[in-house]
């Protein structure tokens, strides 16, 4: 019989449009997306060399001569001949308003001393002015004088799905600037610690896990998603690991751009304490602890100490809430001056205290 031709794949087309919808978003997202070049006066170092022996009299020199290979030894010394201005490191941002306001993360400007300069993808640079700090979320925002500035929209990260495809652009290394990288979302709701290139650690709970590749430089940029809506601020990548990095949730981000435009400044809720989250599976493991979070330190001078609270409690409930995510997240929840009520289990009873939130 004669042979019928096999039907053609109807894969191929639909990979092309997905292939030209990554396309779109990248282009119509780039032109937002800047670099952040820091520059510092760092010190000149001359070496010049002295004689070790001079102002000694030469009778006594004469001793210690045979000792050396030349009359006159001369000892390398350093010194310092002023300054000069040098490129120390480079991040990212992203631009949410027309008028020059940009989101980075908060450890590309931590260095009071040094300058940052935004380089535009067209190549335009400005001096930029920190505006706000966030203290406990890697979280920064600041200005450049320009108008008529795209900017990105900012999306909905409570809406996130495991698998979704999703893109990173940012100044991979600080050098190659608007490096484009795809991946998914490998991972929700992690709880990250974080050391910067300075050595300063932080904490930051409830972020995004991605494989997209995430590099030095890359810090301050956006994770967009298929409809070129950040979900994201990109943060920190694992060190000794391939393809998993993290993204602070934009809803988190979003909250402190509204502050900021209403007071002028981040504002964030206060206990005063450190902690250690136990889950339920920990139980497996010790004894002697119920889930919740195992205050390990408290400002003596915060809300958490001024109502009652002492190292070793267990804080169970927060708010009516059983503390069965990242305390936190529960803190975040409420505003400064709200009165909180927080149950702890001390020494096998349960308490309850009021705590106002700094």
């Amino acid at each position: 019989p004669t042979p019928t031709a096999s039907p053609t794949p109807t894969t191929y087309s639909s990979e092309v449009e997905y292939e030209q919808k990554i396309i779109d978003v990248v282009e119509k997202s780039s032109n937002a997306v800047v670099s952040i070049i820091i520059t510092k006066d760092v010190p000149i170092i001359e070496q010049y060399y002295t004689n070790p022996f001079e102002g000694i009299p030469p009778e006594i020199q004469q001793f210690f001569w045979p000792f050396f290979r030349f009359e006159s030894p001369q000892i390398p010394q350093y010194r310092q001949k002023g300054t000069e201005k040098q490129e120390v490191g480079g991040g990212t941002g992203f631009i949410v308003s027309s008028d020059g306001l940009i989101l980075t993360n908060k450890h590309v400007v931590s260095d009071k001393e040094a300058e940052y300069t935004v380089f535009l993808n067209n190549g335009e640079k400005y001096q930029a002015k920190i505006l706000a700090q966030d203290p406990i979320d890697d979280i920064a925002l600041i200005k450049i004088e320009a108008n008529n500035l795209p900017v990105l929209t900012l999306g909905n990260s409570e809406s996130i799905k495991l698998g979704q495809t999703v893109i990173a652009i940012g100044n991979a290394l600080g050098e190659f600037r608007n490096t484009i990288s795809l991946g998914v979302v490998s991972g929700l709701a992690r709880s990250v610690t974080a050391t910067d290139s300075s050595g300063n650690i932080e904490t930051i709970d409830n972020v995004i896990q991605t494989d997209a590749a995430i590099n030095p430089g890359n810090s301050g940029g956006p994770l967009i998603n298929s409809q070129g809506e950040v979900i994201g601020i990109n943060f920190a990548t694992t060190s000794g690991a391939d393809n998993i990095s993290f993204a602070i949730p934009i809803n988190k981000v979003k909250e402190r751009v509204e502050e900021y435009k209403t007071y002028g400044k981040f504002i964030k809720p206060y206990m005063g304490i450190s902690y250690e989250m136990f889950y339920k599976y920990d139980l497996l493991y010790y004894t002697n602890i119920v889930p919740g979070a195992l205050v390990k330190g408290l400002d003596t001078t915060g809300p958490a100490y001024k109502a009652g609270i002492r190292r070793g409690d267990v804080i169970t409930k927060f708010g009516g809430e059983d503390v069965n995510i990242a305390l936190i997240n529960l803190i975040q929840k409420h505003k400064v001056g709200e009165s909180v009520k927080v149950e702890v289990y001390r020494n096998g009873d349960t308490k309850s205290f009021d705590v106002v939130l700094g």
